[in-house]
This record gives structure tokens, C-alpha cells and sequence, in this order.
């Protein structure tokens, strides 16, 4: 990656970190649904509000490093307002992403191609991928007609592997 374009990449992410996309707690919400981060700390609380199969708002609430909450909140920019399958398949593209897969990240999925430097840093993949886990796991959950829904990277080498 040049210069420049890891400049540019590194002040999106401060972006999100510091002024967080989806940070208002929802009236009504149809899943909530939490994520950890055991090796760094990474905290989130996720939720959110749907219609029928489509995420019509979502809040997010990280705490933890400016990875993690660039991702959640890039997260809760993209999401809103795309059915489960497209959410699905958006998480899986970061995923692959994150672990290094060459994998083409459509424009309209605003910042995330931001996130690619992570995979030059192992550790970090967990906590660029928490927001992700947390909301397939919420989403996996409704589905099964649970509202309630916990995930955790501690394991997330293989998590997706399919």
C-alpha cells in the first residue's frame, strides 16, 4: 500500500473512532446482542430494530481500541437499511478481507476498505471483526427467534470456516 493512500486509510479509521457512527441507543429493539474481545479487552453492545428482514436502524456501543470502534461504527453506517442475507454476505467479505483473502470490496460499502492495513497486524484482525461476529450472532439468533445473543473472537480463527 503507498504512502498516501495508508495516510489516507489511517485518518478514516481516527475518523470513526472518534466520532462514532450508531451511537444512539435504539426505543425499540428486536435483537440485542453483545461481543468481547478476551485477547485485547474489546467490548460491544449491539442493537437492533428490524423490519421483517431488513435492519431498519441499529445502535452500537464499543469500547475498546480505535480498531474496534472504527469497524463497529463503519459497521452501523453500512447495515442500515439491507436484508439479512446482503448484511451476511457483507460480513463475510470483511472477514475475508481482514484475513487476507484478495477479495473486491464493492464502493458502496462506504469505509470498510479502510480496514484492509489490519491484516499486516494479526492481533488486530479480533478486533476489527468483533462488530461483525456481534451481529451475525444477533442476527443468527432472531432468526431462531431468540432477542437476546453473545459472541466472543476469542475463537475466531476457524468461526467462519465453511
Amino acid at each position: 500500500m503507498n504512502e498516501q493512500l495508508d495516510d489516507m486509510y489511517r485518518e478514516i479509521i481516527l475518523d470513526h473512532y472518534r466520532s462514532p457512527r450508531g451511537r444512539k441507543p435504539l426505543e425499540k429493539a428486536d435483537i440485542k446482542s453483545d461481543g468481547s474481545n478476551p485477547a485485547c479487552g474489546d467490548e460491544i453492545e449491539m442493537q437492533v430494530e428490524m423490519d421483517n428482514d431488513t435492519i431498519k436502524d441499529i445502535h452500537v456501543n464499543c469500547k475498546g481500541c480505535a480498531i474496534s470502534v472504527a469497524s463497529g461504527s463503519m459497521l452501523a453506517e453500512i447495515t442500515k437499511g439491507k436484508p439479512i442475507d446482503e448484511v451476511r454476505r457483507i460480513a463475510e467479505l470483511v472477514r475475508r478481507m481482514l484475513k487476507g483473502e484478495q477479495v473486491e470490496i464493492p464502493d458502496d460499502l462506504g469505509d470498510i476498505d479502510s480496514l484492509r492495513g489490519v491484516q499486516q497486524f494479526p492481533v488486530r484482525i479480533k478486533c476489527a471483526l468483533l462488530a461483525w461476529a456481534t451481529l451475525v450472532e444477533g442476527l443468527k439468533s432472531y432468526e431462531d427467534g431468540h432477542k437476546q445473543a453473545s459472541a466472543s473472537t476469542e475463537n475466531d480463527d476457524d468461526e467462519h470456516a465453511e
